[in-house]
């Protein structure tokens, strides 16, 4: 454990200017608040935070983060409050040590929950001040560095798990390279200890076997920078453990396949020298294919540079080499906390002042991680899309300005529409990439200029969810489903409500059913209208708490029965109209029977989904023929949005051309296919069903109509089932 006077060396040796008195009373305050408690392993536990705060030494950061270190579980754990904090220390360490402080006192419903709401309590606090980041992952990294001190192996396993999973990208996000090596092979050895330590026996067995490979070539490229007039630093590390385990399972490879187990380091003067080392590297030796990145020209989001090329080296050894400056070198290593800027706005901060929250495009992945929280159901969902947006490979796009977008490996255009900005994704209705209209489910490439066209009649679709990446878009498009099928099913409820109370002989009043809203534990009259809606709450119990006793026709259970059993047509004044319903949502089409706008229809009530739609023929209505109460009265709009579809079965002659008269008649008569299924085949016919977009019933006919006039089809028929 880091003694009193040598912490306070440490922090002096880099920053005279630092607070010896504040430090001094931190230590003190956090070894007496502490007391006699002790860790899993037996130590004090007051060595945690000394040794909390000596990691963060190493990155050289300024006194009001040490003195939080040291002060960091004091709250949490002891009987030391927020305002003892300000009271000794100040705003800045008080706001500090609360960012870091978990959730302890809140109770949670289970692990995961709590969890996913102390990331988010975390994820508030660093885009107040990054240093709260800092901090934690210090914290982190001690924790690990102790695993073994915790009897548990199940709670080991979970610690390490959420180190993998949330901890180690978050410090590769800020740069902090080491500490995010380190992290992961601290988890590693818990989470796989097997795999881990027969890479560590490869490792060993290559490095007896090289001997002084490494040295010779770390030489040989000294002098062939040399002998072109460029002073530079090479240097040579080895791969760690994990990063060598998750290549083998990413190429799906093994120890043997790999040729890059070492990469080697050249440090020169300035940025010109680096193109100018890495023109005389792809000179002198063979280069393999594919393996060049520029990340001087486009740096990575946590702000890292540096040049990456793969050649076939001296003595033929297949090497990656990095090339980038000094500066680079330290903000590669270290991140945010080497950076210059950040220490320079920590100078120049006033009294009372937070500290830096976002530095420009470095910082951009940390404001999207607000707007996911912002839009976010709960703490799980925010958790989950967190780890979809720190978790994967990156993608460059430009917008038509010359904008760079950083997106995640196997981005969409609607992923780059949300990462410009929220209402764009919103509103997007097409893409062009690099000139060309594209489908949205499009995967983007590195390089690809992307415009996005809009729309302010558009609205997110439920279908991109299937296909979007990162966290932010599918936050928004989920949000965006969860309010408008609420909007939905709101609607429909109160219409179903509508027809009930008038077949009930009563008036409908708002004020009558909002009086029964605490009888079905709604907290409002829409919430109420909703669980009608979506069908968890039957219409008929509502108008028997509104007007008890009265004479209503009903179904078992004293439901009232929306729909009598016996089939009729549909469409009159009880009917309730499905106009302005977003199919998907409040109210879905069945996909046994397709109505079609000028069907006869029925709706079935099915819980927790809303309506379905079924002509009134369909088969599938016979199995709900002894549950009345589901039955519900419907009728289409006036006005068709179009768009419906329609399946056929169609017999064509197996003759060339068939085909191409069966889409040619279609598309002449406004018809668009949308799916085409072969169901049987002879020598002499084709049979299959076609999906068809169309208006309604009539336009569908004439469509039929018209493939019956072709010689080549045999038979065209509507299809159900």
């Amino acid at each position: 454990m880091i003694r009193q006077f040598e912490l306070v060396e440490a922090v002096k040796a880099y920053d005279p200017h630092a607070d010896e008195a504040a430090l001094n009373r931190a230590y003190i305050f956090t070894v007496k608040a502490h007391g006699g408690q002790q860790r899993g392993s037996g130590d004090p536990y007051f060595a945690h935070p000394i040794e909390v705060a000596g990691i963060l030494t190493r990155y050289k950061l300024d006194g009001d983060t040490i003195v939080t270190a040291l002060l960091h579980d004091t709250v949490e754990d002891t009987l030391a409050t927020l305002e003892d904090i300000e009271k000794n220390f100040g705003k800045d360490v008080s706001r500090l040590v609360d960012g870091v402080t978990k959730l302890s006192q809140i109770e949670l419903q289970s692990d995961a929950t709590k969890q996913a709401e102390n990331f988010r309590k975390l994820v508030l606090a660093m885009s107040e001040d990054i240093r709260v980041l800092l901090v934690k992952l210090a914290d982190r990294l001690h924790n690990m560095r102790t695993l073994a001190g915790i009897a548990k192996p199940e709670k080991r396993a979970r610690i390490a798990r959420e180190t993998m999973e949330i901890y180690a990208p978050l410090a590769e996000r800020i740069g902090m390279h080491d500490l995010q090596i380190e992290l992961e092979d601290l988890a590693f050895a818990e989470l796989n200890p097997e795999a881990r330590d027969s890479i560590l026996k490869r490792l060993e067995f290559l490095r007896e076997k090289g001997g002084t490979l490494v040295p010779r070539i770390i030489r040989a490229l000294k002098r062939t920078l040399t002998k072109a007039g460029i002073e530079a630093e090479p240097s040579g590390r080895e791969k760690n453990p994990y990063s060598v385990w998750r290549k083998m399972q990413v190429k799906n490879v093994g120890f043997e396949q790999l040729s890059d187990i070492m990469a080697f380091r050249i440090v020169v003067a300035n940025e010109v020298d680096c193109y100018h080392a890495l023109g005389i590297i792809h000179a002198n030796y063979p280069v393999v294919p594919g393996r060049f990145k520029d990340y001087i020209s486009l740096p990575k989001p946590n702000g890292y540079r540096s040049l990456h090329t793969a050649v076939y080296g001296p003595e033929n050894q297949r090497i990656e080499v990095q090339i980038r400056t000094r500066e680079m070198h330290e903000i590669a290593e270290a991140g945010v906390a080497a950076h210059w800027a950040y220490k320079q706005s920590l100078s120049r901060r006033g009294p009372g002042k937070k500290g830096v929250a976002t530095d420009g495009k470095k910082y951009r992945w940390l404001r999207e991680l607000l707007d996911i929280l912002d839009h976010a159901a709960g703490p799980e969902e925010f958790l989950e899309h967190t780890k979809l947006e720190m978790f994967k490979d990156q993608v460059f796009a430009f917008t038509p300005a010359g904008d760079l977008i950083a997106l995640p490996h196997g981005s969409s255009p609607v992923d780059f529409a949300y990462a410009v900005h929220s209402e764009i994704g919103d509103t997007c209705v097409g893409a062009k990439v690099n000139g060309r209209m594209v489908p949205l489910r499009s995967i983007l490439q590195n390089g690809d200029q992307v415009e996005i066209i809009t729309s302010k009649a558009q609205t997110p679709s439920p279908e991109w969810e299937r296909f979007v990446v990162t966290g932010k878009a599918r936050t928004r498009i989920r949000r965006f489903i969860r309010l408008a099928q609420r909007d939905q099913y709101a609607g429909l409820g109160r219409a179903m409500l509508e027809k009930a109370f008038v077949r009930a002989g009563s008036a409908f009043a708002v004020k009558a059913v909002n009086r029964v809203c605490k009888t079905f534990h709604a907290d409002t009259v829409e919430d109420l209208f909703a669980a009608v809606g979506d069908g968890t709450l039957p219409a008929g119990e509502v108008v028997n708490a509104v007007l008890p006793g009265a004479k209503t026709a009903t179904g078992k259970g004293g439901k009232i029965v929306p729909l009598p059993r016996r089939r009729k047509g549909t469409g009159g004044d009880d009917a309730i109209p499905i106009k302005g319903l977003i199919r998907g949502m409040a109210v879905h089409f069945a996909g046994c029977c397709h109505p079609l706008p000028g069907d006869r229809i029925v709706g079935i009530i099915v819980t927790g989904k809303g309506v379905t739609i079924h002509t009134i023929d369909c088969e599938t209505l016979e199995s709900f023929s002894s549950q009345p109460e589901r039955w519900l009265d419907v009728a289409w709009d006036k006005q068709s949005d179009g768009g419906h579809v329609a399946r056929i079965s169609v017999i064509v002659a197996n003759e060339p051309g068939s085909l191409g008269d069966l889409s040619t008649v279609i598309g002449r008569n406004d018809g668009n296919i949308s799916n085409l299924k072969f169901t049987s085949r002879s020598e002499d016919f084709f049979e299959m069903t076609v999906d068809i977009e169309v208006r309604d019933v009539k336009h569908l006919t004439d469509i039929i109509a018209a493939l019956r006039a072709n010689p080549l089809i045999n038979s065209v028929r509507r299809a159900r089932g």
